[in-house]
């Protein structure tokens, strides 16, 4: 049985047979990537949270955070 592993105070989450594996917001079909995608071009958290509903504040934290612990991981 393939698992699911929770990240970033529970709203990341990576399952190998969900998005190709990429960390998700909350299993949603949404990835970190994305959001650090949008936030690197310049869009503010009010742009993202509209163009995702579902999302909330805490969800684009958790993918700062995400992306933070990954760089420590590696450093």
């Amino acid at each position: 049985m393939v698992q699911a592993t929770q990240l970033a105070s529970g709203r990341i989450t990576v399952h190998p047979d969900f998005c190709n594996g990429q960390p998700t917001i909350r299993g949603l079909r949404i990835t970190v990537e994305t959001i650090l995608g949008f936030l690197s071009a310049g869009e503010s958290r009010e742009e993202i949270l509209s163009q995702y509903p579902s999302l909330e504040p805490a969800d684009i934290d958790a993918c700062l955070c995400f992306a933070a612990d990954r760089l420590e991981a590696i450093a």
